[in-house]
């Protein structure tokens, strides 16, 4: 399904969420400070844009901990609430399930990016 569902995924809406991610890094790269945030966002843009067949592993250490705490009150919130709501929405049908499941990993992506990788 890895490669028949991100061709689906990128015409059913896969381009805005990357999208939705990509502006999130270019806003956080405007300031010299926010720029490790922009470049996490960058990364999780191309899993946005192809999602099956790739993994998220979780682990940090206290730097993730406290960059996470930041990217949550500052922009995660957002994204999550992004990908929560089109997961529902999209759960809502048979065909969309699998799709509706990307949307959750995505949005716990959003919430925790910080010392997470793509595997």
């Amino acid at each position: 399904m890895g490669c028949l569902g991100n061709l689906i995924w990128m015409v059913c809406g896969g381009i805005f969420t990357a999208m939705g991610w990509a502006l999130a890094g270019v806003l956080w790269c405007i300031s010299i400070v926010g720029i490790p945030l922009g470049i996490q966002c960058f990364k999780f843009a191309g899993l946005s844009l192809v999602p099956f067949g790739r993994e998220v592993v979780y682990g940090g250490r206290a730097p993730s901990v406290i960059m996470n705490v930041f990217w949550l009150l500052l922009t995660g919130g957002v994204l999550a609430l992004e990908h929560l709501i089109i997961g529902m929405v999209q759960c809502c049908t048979v065909i969309g399930i699998p799709f509706g499941l990307q949307h959750f990993k995505l949005a716990k992506l959003a919430l925790l990016p910080f010392g997470a990788r793509i595997v």
